[in-house]
């Protein structure tokens, strides 16, 4: 059955890739047509084709030609001339699909095509790479190619000014990363005036390396932070106590769920250390959710894996490129506990100004598209999410790298002595090879080993990244070894050098499996591009965290029955099986989570687009008088609603504490007694309070002139709006946390979470439209009347801190007087609580 759905599904590939010969063809016979054409006619045919569209022609209609007028574009201005098979990954990128095509398969020439037609309407593409490395050099080069055709190009970069990226977002075709596009989106929706909006309605993307930004980065929402003023000496006093801590003693570590917990005796170990009754009392929240990050901190973050610490400063490392993340920082208190524990100083927790995550950011473009080496395994999850299905572009030139079986060791120790007895063997005739890690660590634990052997190597890694492009250009040199983390220099092409193919081409190896196929085989695919010869091979050990997570004991206890010494390895097609199998188990649960994120995050998303069109429309119109009218009548209605109850017969209203409200809320200066209402229905109260609302607003508008309360009205809607918001941000995050105890009460914790966080939705729509009210009808006005940030933002997480944000200064550690209250929450003084452990 599982063998006639593969070869089903193989078969649909093979007819999708027929249909797509077809178009090729029709591009090719318009070939020596456009070949005939003089440069300046060339270019002139973008201006045809412009007019063609505004005549109702469609970009189908126009692919055949634009495709050649490209082709013909590349071969004069770059001597690069698109392989049929390009072509083909053309097609499909403009069809809003993805393009599965081999590495060293000249990706970078094929989003040409498929960005030169779209372009054509004027709507801006965004061509979306992994890194501003490759942002920078592709705009360069290909920029070329639309420009010859008369067409312009921008390159958004991180810490441009917001003239500068109000330029990049204008161009016709415009590169850039996933991060800083991500992070745009989110300024232009906390900015103050419309002219400093710089992104236009998001049209059209082509993502590299799609599956890395689409997949791999899916769960880290992009997070804007502003700086919350607390108190860090905590972070300090609970390092020291869980510092004393002994794991399997007093707390035990799940590492498959990353989870770690107190036993009953650290319980009482911190009763007693912190001088209380019992930890989980509700006063003692905010210390507990210390502790618990402290002992996550110790427990499962490790130094050079999970994060490196450079100037001072905690930088995470991304799990799945091994790129330091610079200006990320773990939410929760999590990186604070990390700073504490590395002995640094403490920087202040951060609230959130914005957050979107990559997922449904890349969701409001019109038509997404996406190429990649390794898309097919995923097929499902870009269906289900996107929209996207996968179409396996065949190679140009046909693949003879040879994938050596893996081989397994007992332990780490052998494992990394044969893989550089391989290194040794292969580099003494000369072979270039490339050597993939999954962390820092590993990746200068190997190249100790190697300059103990005397072996010449390049080492790339998060800690050397800048130099990324160069060392992995010669890592197809004769004689190079080159140690890499999972990124290996995606992105980039490793060129063979002279003689290195007759020696057997780049050999690949792994010193450990990925929880992802695809990331093994985008390792493997650094060998055997365009024909090239090469091989690769996985070289495993019992102690991987993979092979001990799923079931290492079973071959273990076989090794050792067979007395099997620690250098002996398996070679077992059985062994790669159960390797792959439970890998395909991790990829499913970590589908299950990123949809189940998606989930989550589609709340909030709905939300956020009712806030961030409201505020746009703010923003834009002149004129925003009817929308806070109808703020403040809606205030009104809320009143009637609460007061005259339809469930009440009209004598049990309360009509005094009405009036009382309505004076308070938005009738300062207009008389209003209970008796002008008595007696009167719901909706006729209601009319009543609306004339007085256009009263009193007729009055304000006059006391203060139009002109300035047409910009009063906006400082105020505007403040009340992002204030509000912010906390709203904070507080689902906080429901989120703990929904998930709603399961032990038969309850499903998505459908508690998208009921209550409508509620919460529906009351702060409530708090914005009581400020807007009182402020509008009551406040007194400047002269000097200036829109401002509710809070400066600081840093983005998921990217880096921009260049129009102050950047992030280290805070002092504020010294507690020995008689102050003690900040773990307990009521007493510090120097008869924690202080008194520094005694």
């Amino acid at each position: 059955m599982l063998g006639l759905l593969k070869k089903w599904i193989g078969d649909a590939n093979e007819r999708e890739v027929k249909r797509l010969w077809r178009d090729v063809e029709k591009i090719n016979d318009w070939e020596p047509k456009v070949a005939r054409l003089s440069d300046a006619q060339l270019r002139a045919k973008t201006d045809e084709f412009k007019n063609r569209l505004a005549q109702g022609e469609t970009l189908d209609d126009l692919l055949h030609e634009a495709f050649a007028v490209v082709r013909e574009a590349a071969k004069r201005v770059l001597g690069m001339r698109h392989f049929d098979v390009q072509l083909m990954g053309g097609i499909v990128l403009h069809q809003g699909r993805i393009a599965e095509m081999k590495t060293g398969e000249g990706k970078t020439l094929v989003a040409t095509l498929p960005a030169y037609l779209n372009a054509l309407l004027g709507k801006g593409v965004h061509v979306v790479t992994v890194n501003e490395y490759l942002a920078q050099r592709d705009a360069t080069q290909m920029g070329k190619v639309y420009e010859f055709l008369g067409l312009t190009v921008g390159l958004n970069l991180q810490g441009m000014s917001t003239e500068e990226k109000k330029r990049a977002y204008a161009a016709d075709i415009t590169y850039g990363t996933n991060n800083e596009f991500g992070f745009d989106y989110l300024r232009d929706n906390m900015v103050l005036y419309k002219e400093q909006i710089v992104q236009r309605p998001l049209f059209y993307a082509i993502i590299d390396e799609v599956d890395s930004i689409l997949i791999d980065e899916a769960r880290t929402p992009l997070i804007i932070s502003g700086q919350a003023a607390q108190s860090t000496e905590l972070y300090y006093i609970v390092d020291r106590f869980v510092r004393q801590l002994k794991p399997g003693e007093d707390y035990t570590v799940d590492e498959k769920d990353r989870r770690v917990m107190l036993t009953e005796k650290g319980i009482a170990r911190a009763e007693e250390y912190f001088n209380i009754d019992n930890l989980y009392n509700t006063e003692h929240m905010l210390l507990n959710h210390h502790i618990q990050q402290a002992l996550k901190a110790h427990a499962l973050m490790r130094r050079d894996v999970d994060y490196v610490v450079e100037n001072g400063q905690v930088i995470i490392v991304d799990e799945f490129t091994g790129r330091l993340m610079h200006g990320r920082r773990y939410s929760d208190g999590l990186h604070q506990a990390i700073e504490a524990k590395e002995g640094l100083e403490v920087q202040n927790e951060t609230m959130t100004l914005a957050t979107i995550t990559l997922q449904n950011y890349f969701r409001m473009y019109q038509k997404l598209a996406g190429m990649t080496g390794t898309a097919k395994t995923e097929e499902e999850e870009f269906k289900k999410i996107y929209g996207m299905d996968v179409v396996v572009i065949p190679t140009n030139k046909p693949m003879i790298r040879k994938d050596l079986p893996d081989v397994v060791f007992k332990t780490e120790e052998a494992k990394y002595r044969a893989v550089v007895e391989e290194i040794v063997r292969r580099h003494k005739k000369g072979q270039p090879v490339l050597v993939g890690t999954t962390s820092i660590e590993n990746s200068e634990r190997l190249s100790a080993m190697l300059k103990k052997r005397g072996i010449p190597h390049e080492v790339l890694n998060a800690k050397h990244h800048a130099r990324e492009a160069e060392i992995i250009a010669r890592a197809g040199q004769k004689g190079a070894v080159t140690i890499a983390t999972n990124m290996a220099g995606r992105g980039t092409d490793i060129v063979l050098g002279e003689g290195v193919a007759e020696l057997g081409g780049l050999h690949v190896i792994g010193t450990e499996r990925h929880e992802s196929r695809r990331i093994d085989n985008q390792l493997r695919g650094r060998a055997g591009r365009q024909g090239d010869p090469g091989s690769s091979q996985f070289f495993l050990s019992l102690e991987d965290e993979l092979m001990r997570r799923f079931g290492s004991e079973n071959i273990m206890s076989m090794m050792e029955r067979l007395g099997f010494d620690d250098d002996q390895p398996i070679e077992s097609r059985l062994v790669t099986k159960a390797i792959e199998a439970a890998q395909k188990r991790v990829e499913g649960m970590n589908f299950d989570l990123r949809r189940l994120v998606l989930q989550y995050d589609d709340v909030i998303n709905q939300q956020r687009e009712v806030i961030y069109k409201q505020r746009r429309e703010i923003l834009e119109r002149d004129n925003i008088r009817d929308i806070v009218i109808g703020m403040i009548e809606s205030v009104a209605e809320r009143l009637v609603d609460e007061h005259c109850p339809d469930d009440q017969v009209p004598e049990d209203w309360r009509l005094d504490e009405l009036v009382e409200q309505a004076k308070n809320l938005f009738l300062p200066d207009v008389p209003l007694e209970t008796k002008e209402i008595w007696g009167k229905e719901r909706e006729e109260i209601l009319d009543v309070l609306k004339a007085k609302i256009a009263e009193q607003y007729e009055r304000r508008e006059a006391e203060i002139g139009p002109e300035i309360m047409r910009e009063f009205e906006k400082v105020v809607v505007l403040r009340a709006v992002d204030s509000k918001w912010m906390d709203h941000i904070d507080a689902m995050d906080q429901l989120r946390q703990g929904i998930h105890l709603r399961a032990y009460g038969q309850t499903d914790p998505l459908r508690e979470y998208q009921f209550e966080g409508y509620n919460m939705f529906q009351e702060m729509i409530a708090r914005i439209e009581e400020e807007v009210a009182t402020y509008i009808m009551r406040a007194q006005v400047a002269g000097n009347l200036q829109r401002q940030e509710v809070v400066k933002p600081v840093a983005t997480s998921g990217g880096s801190i921009s260049g129009d944000e102050p950047a992030r200064q280290p805070v002092r550690v504020a010294k507690i007087g020995r008689n102050d209250p003690c900040p773990c929450g307990s009521g007493k003084k510090y120097k008869k609580c924690c202080g008194a452990q520094e005694a």
